[in-house]
């Protein structure tokens, strides 16, 4: 590079020098390599910035639920709803005798493993190699397993204190998620579970993931087999509320149709009953999410963690003492209907979208208590890992009001002053801040707005608590790193996160953490492989761009009505076209995902001649599933963003697992889900939808086919598939 004789070369009648022509290379190689790297950050930005804008979405959905418990808590009239025990569960009296499980038969056809307690070393063999050939274990070993892992974890301290003057090395992984190849793949890399090979696992285990059952019933049986080697880490999907979204109550529905209700059951207890932290020698702390200025392990580890069933439910005689509850309950969120008018913080000429009620509570607690780790609240998205939240331009200047609260978001009554909160709301909130927290480069401590829960705590916070209990380390999970594991706060705080392919096939690695008597972590990467191995890194960049664009594209059109509003304000002469910034305004305000939409332009819409955006370009490379003329524009459009939340309901209410509910339930629960998210819908519209999706008239509905109906689909895919269906046949 630049040293050595030069040699002069004609080309094409130009004298060109090697040395010349080396350094031409070279910068078109790092324009190269930086326009790849900003094509992956901005893809990492749009996984992160969908994933806890779905975790915003789950808050809202079991403030959905809590309305329910308090207004038609009976669906059926056949007894207690199941929504009703999945969030204030009875306890089942057969749950409670030892040989409940005794009672199912086995069949002399299962062919699975048959454990015996306390279990050998031979079951949990038994059980890798059933689980690596696709197999399912019975129901009855299921129940007995969770049983004998309940009466263990009641033993249990809070906090689990470790040595490693007893073993070389203690292994720390983090979030699984439901990934049984990144465990299969650490336990072949690292060793199996023993007195050799002690572990730390710290939360996650279960949702997003298809084999979540199959992790769980693996580190259970190897808590069961070890439990002085063996140690798990309750994380913020540990908790039975979260499983509904997620896929984890879905995925114990569908392997256990019999005995599902039992199981589930048996795992609210497990999660709650989980410890809550691990310290290994005295100097490292172990959580699954992180601290707020609040936390102290003292009381931490004296407090009834069974009694905080779901983080996500804030307590209730807390909200009957604030007196504020039933005024939580009429102020709802009108996400699909939001108006557009101007800001304040704008220019006369210069309109802006307005913020929605949410928007406006949130914006307003965040700015108005930053200091304060209790003060998270559900707010606008996005920063990036280890930075404080930057509030959107249009959350400013926001008057707050106390009406629009909503209940149980985590650490929603934030800004209520409560002179001295009771014994159990305290317990609550160490909880809630262990499991939700995230760490920020900025000093002090303020509302997690990227996720609507727990706090970000600073650099000081963390050299705070450190000092204070004589720790040098704080090791903690609930965020994913693309390269598996991330430091921060000068080193004293690390980040581990073990499922690898988390967003997308090759979008980022796993990892686990070492730990001897040095105290000193090594970092141990791996990538579970089935194709990333062929590709080039820019074909795993394109290949992870492109899904995240269409998980984009999809929030594009969920949103389409009150976007559209938001165009139109600006395109006051019908051009069909707006200003690049007036439609990355309008983006940032409508779907309160912060993402370089500049950058992100020439992926999501189309520019006219004269360098303005068409923006109903934004949607048309989208479509609905199955059109349903019947629907009303408004209806359809709730439909869209709320689908989610409208399965999780339906499969709720789908006790036998038939895929069909009776067009009066349909009825009865769209009129109350309209009515608590305030979308303004006529009960004539809804019961036309009703009669319309009741295809053989038989007074039920196939949800499945509806909910097809009502999922985005690509119109590109839909064209490939049909040119693949012609070619093949």
């Amino acid at each position: 590079m630049g040293c050595g004789t030069s040699v002069a070369t004609e080309i094409q009648g130009k004298k060109v020098e090697t040395g010349d022509a080396a350094i031409l290379i070279q910068r078109w190689y790092r324009r190269y390599v930086a326009r790849l790297e900003m094509r992956r950050r901005y893809t990492w930005n749009i996984f992160q910035s969908i994933e806890y804008a779905g975790e915003q979405d789950q808050l809202q959905l079991s403030s959905f639920f809590s309305f329910m418990l308090d207004n038609f808590t009976q669906l059926n009239g056949n007894g207690p709803d199941l929504i009703s025990q999945l969030l204030d569960p009875v306890v089942d009296p057969w749950l409670d005798r030892d040989t409940c499980y005794n009672l199912i038969p086995v069949p002399e056809s299962y062919t699975g493993p048959r454990l015996s307690f306390p279990l050998s070393i031979s079951d949990t063999n038994a059980l890798l190699s059933a689980f690596k050939e696709q197999q399912t274990l019975h129901a009855r070993y299921v129940l007995q397993l969770l049983y004998e892992t309940k009466k263990l974890l009641k033993q249990m301290p809070n906090i689990i204190h470790l040595s490693t003057s007893y073993t070389k090395e203690i292994t720390i992984c983090g979030d699984l998620h439901g990934r049984l190849d990144d465990l299969l793949l650490i336990f072949y890399k690292n060793g199996l579970p023993s007195a050799e090979t002690p572990y730390v696992f710290n939360g996650d285990f279960v949702d997003r993931g298809k084999k979540s059952i199959e992790v769980v019933i693996l580190l259970f049986a190897y808590l069961l087999l070890y439990p002085d080697y063996m140690h798990l880490n309750r994380g913020n999907h540990e908790d039975h509320i979260m499983n509904l979204r997620y896929g984890f109550t879905k995925e114990v529905m569908q392997k256990y149709k019999t005995h599902s209700r039992e199981i589930l059951q048996l795992f609210q207890d497990i999660f709650s009953l989980l410890p809550v932290a691990t310290v290994i020698d005295g100097k490292i702390l172990i959580v699954h999410g992180g601290i707020s200025e609040q936390t102290d392990l003292d009381f931490l580890s004296s407090i009834e963690r069974h009694k905080v069933k779901s983080a996500l439910r804030f307590p209730r005689h807390s909200l009957e003492q604030l007196d504020i509850s039933q005024s939580s309950r009429q102020t709802k969120i009108m996400r699909s209907t939001d108006s557009f008018c101007s800001s304040s913080s704008h220019s006369k000429n210069q309109k802006t979208p307005n913020l929605s009620r949410q928007d406006s509570a949130t914006s307003t607690s965040s700015s108005s208590s930053s200091s304060s780790s209790s003060t998270s609240s559900l707010c606008s998205p996005r920063t990036p890992s280890c930075l404080s939240p930057r509030p959107s331009p249009s959350s400013l200047n926001v008057p707050y009001n106390i009406n629009v609260l909503q209940v149980p978001f985590l650490d929603s009554l934030s800004s209520i002053s409560v002179p001295s909160p009771p014994q159990h709301e305290r317990e609550w909130k160490q909880i809630v801040d262990i499991l939700w927290s995230d760490p920020k480069m900025q000093e002090g401590c303020s509302p997690n707005t990227f996720r609507g829960g727990g706090c970000y705590f600073g650099p000081d916070i963390t050299q705070r608590l450190l000092l204070q209990h004589g720790l040098q380390l704080l090791i903690r999970s609930h965020e994913c790193k693309q390269e598996g594991y991330e430091l921060c706060h000068g080193g004293q705080v690390i980040t581990i996160f073990s499922a690898s392919n988390y967003y997308e096939e090759g979008s980022n690695r796993g990892a686990y953490i070492k730990v001897g008597r040095e105290l000193v972590p090594r970092f141990y990467q791996y990538q579970v492989s089935r194709t990333t191995r062929r590709l080039t890194l820019t074909q795993r960049v394109r290949a992870a761009e492109g899904s995240a664009l269409k998980a984009l594209k999809e929030k594009l059109f969920s949103h389409r009505t009150e976007l559209m509003a938001g165009f139109q304000q600006y395109d006051q002469n019908n051009t069909g076209t707006v200003s690049v910034s007036e439609w990355a305004l309008v983006l940032e305000a409508g779907l309160r995902l912060d993402l370089p939409w500049r950058t992100l332009r020439p992926h999501l819409s189309r520019l006219a001649p004269d360098g303005s955006v068409e923006y109903q370009s934004c949607f048309e490379d989208m479509g609905p599933g199955i059109p349903l003329p019947q629907v009303t524009p408004n209806l359809a459009d709730t439909l869209f963003r709320y689908r989610t939340d409208i399965e999780i309901i339906f499969n709720i209410i789908d006790k036998d697992h038939s895929g069909l509910i009776s067009t009066e339930e349909f009825r009865n629960t769209w009129r109350l889900f309209s009515a608590h998210l305030g979308v303004d819908i006529d009960d004539r519209a809804i019961d036309d939808l009703a009669r319309s999706i009741d295809f053989n008239k038989d007074g039920s509905i196939d949800f499945t086919e509806f909910l097809e109906a009502f999922r985005v689909v690509h119109k590109l895919d839909s064209k490939d598939q049909q040119f693949n269906g012609k070619t093949f046949q």
